[in-house]
């Protein structure tokens, strides 16, 4: 029986995650859960799941959340690290959202824990010192992002050095077929109208902008260990194949189901193993066409940005991180255009000093930064509106 603590229990994510566990509670104990606002929801996984430890990290939420549980209910930061450093925690499934999640994964692997991440911001903003902690303490990082999951799987094929390059897939998002004319007038309800996925907010602008493809594309490199000029993306609509790793030999080994993420995250679960489950089977004959695009660059040139904070290195990527969340939230906030995402994450990441090989407090301090950048971005673009 394993203890697993899960960070984000009531986005999509943390609730596909609980509905696998369920599938496998005579393998799996849920010691802790987290939330930000969503108590009520965060209740009902208290009383379904009965964790030894829960966790609000919104202060006013925190202060209207019921005591009168057998669940110890933590704050904050702290209450998150604490819950991740626990002794009795085996796996802890960190599917926070944005640059929140990285303290937590960090607490996990330094505390000698195996990590499931779908909070790829971790990775992004600190890919280095995680990954280099995590072997350090002889333990693993698994992704459950489907596509990085997908290349673990592929990467089964063959050794590392027999490598040829690592192709991630994108579907595409909602906008694949607009032009840049039109790419200007879109609004915050169309950008959040995905094709394939039901995701949070965030991640689905992202989607739409293509900067989620590029985060993933960092994820990758330090998930991985290979260069950024082997990792390509391919645009798939159909989102069956979830990623490639094409071999020296010109073999390509491609992995394939049902968009659903409940897979991965299970994979992610029992790695090593696989098990039987009541996941619906793939029936090729029923998929119809499968196609494959090259990346519009030019009309979605986040993915190109991403490329280029990874070329920089040091803390360019957790400044474009920051910078694309504030710029997402402010698009959210209608207080910005579609358009306008790209251009505040350009001209912050432009404007930054990159300090190599960083250690976590630089990290942070870029962080900051480009947070105080990009929100005085985003007031000038509000003005020219």
């Amino acid at each position: 029986m394993k203890n697993v603590v899960i960070l984000g229990s009531t986005g999509s994510i943390g609730k596909n995650t609980l509905e696998v566990l369920s599938n496998f509670a005579d393998r799996f104990s849920v010691l802790g859960l987290s939330a930000n606002t969503n108590i009520r929801l965060l209740e009902e996984q208290i009383k379904r799941f009965r964790p030894k430890m829960a966790v609000v990290t919104d202060e006013e939420s925190f202060q209207r959340f019921p005591q009168n549980y057998d669940t110890e209910i933590l704050w904050g930061m702290d209450g998150l690290k604490r819950l991740a450093s626990h002794p009795e925690v085996d796996l802890v499934i960190n599917a926070l959202v944005g640059s929140v999640g990285l303290l937590p994964s960090l607490e996990t692997v330094k505390s000698g824990k195996n990590l499931a991440i779908a909070n790829k911001e971790s990775l992004v903003m600190a890919g280095e010192l995680l990954i280099g902690k995590a072997k350090e303490k002889g333990r693993e990082v698994l992704p459950i992002d489907s596509e990085h999951s997908a290349i673990q799987q592929c990467l089964l094929s063959g050794k590392k050095e027999e490598v040829g390059r690592l192709i991630l897939t994108a579907s595409g998002g909602p906008f694949l077929r607009k032009s840049r004319e039109e790419l200007k007038q879109i609004t915050v309800k169309e950008a959040l109208s995905h094709p394939i996925w039901e995701m949070g907010k965030k991640i689905t602008i992202d989607s739409a902008t293509l900067m989620n493809k590029g985060l993933e594309v960092i994820e990758a490199h330090w998930l991985f260990g290979i260069p950024s000029d082997r990792i390509e993306v391919m645009i798939h609509p159909q989102s069956i194949i979830h990623s490639m790793v094409e071999f020296v030999d010109g073999s390509v080994i491609a992995q394939m189901s049902l968009p659903n993420m409940k897979l991965p995250i299970q994979y992610a679960l029992l790695y090593p193993q696989r098990v039987f489950s009541n996941n619906t089977s793939l029936d090729l004959t029923k998929t119809g066409q499968l196609t494959f695009l090259e990346p519009d660059t030019e009309k979605f040139p986040c993915l190109g940005l991403a490329y280029k904070a990874l070329e920089m290195g040091g803390t360019a990527p957790a400044v474009l991180n920051a910078a694309n969340e504030v710029a997402v939230e402010a698009f959210l906030a209608c207080g910005i255009g579609f358009t306008d995402i790209q251009k505040i994450v350009q001209k912050t990441l432009k404007q930054h000093q990159v300090k190599l090989n960083p250690q976590l407090d630089d990290i942070l301090n870029a962080d900051k930064w480009a947070r105080q950048t990009a929100k005085e971005l985003c007031c000038e673009s509000e003005i020219k509106r």
